[in-house]
């Protein structure tokens, strides 16, 4: 997965993510909180620069980071940038547990009829979730740039 100077974010594979079940133990995080007003980020760029900086000082970025949202709030987010060690002064999560992931693509208008389509899809497999994640694969303008806006939701289940 590599980028080209036009882009910062690496081109997002839907297949890998779409319809399957992960196990995670441990996953390490690196996590923020972003300002939002009625779920609408405020400050994500700027959360997201604070966090790339301490990830890469610390030498733990990888290529291709998962990063998380837990909208929690219509005020704000916990965010969640993977990282493959610790980072000094920054505030540390693991998540572990069986996920199920449906992606989706269009724009972010369509979460509410995502999130929908994600229980519906749930239930048919006779699963409900405790919490649910979202992984926004890539930026605003590299999602425009290789038109495609893929957005995976992640449901922690059992």
């Amino acid at each position: 997965m590599s980028t080209d100077s036009e882009t910062c974010c690496p081109r997002f594979n839907p297949e890998p993510w779409d319809g399957k079940t992960l196990n995670w133990q441990g996953k390490r995080f690196v996590q923020d909180r972003v300002t939002s007003l009625f779920h609408i980020p405020l400050n994500y760029g700027a959360v997201m620069k604070r966090m790339d900086a301490a990830i890469r000082a610390a030498g733990a970025e990888l290529e291709a980071p998962v990063m998380l949202a837990d909208e929690n709030s219509m005020w704000g987010a916990d965010v969640f940038v993977e990282a493959d060690k610790e980072v000094p002064g920054a505030k540390m999560a693991t998540l572990s547990g069986t996920f199920m992931s449906k992606v989706f693509e269009g724009p972010f208008s369509q979460i509410g009829n995502w999130v929908k389509a994600m229980k519906t899809w749930l239930n048919s497999e006779g699963k409900s979730y405790s919490k649910l994640y979202f992984y926004y694969t890539t930026c605003p303008k590299c999602a425009k740039k290789y038109g495609k806006n893929y957005v995976v939701l992640l449901a922690r289940i059992g």
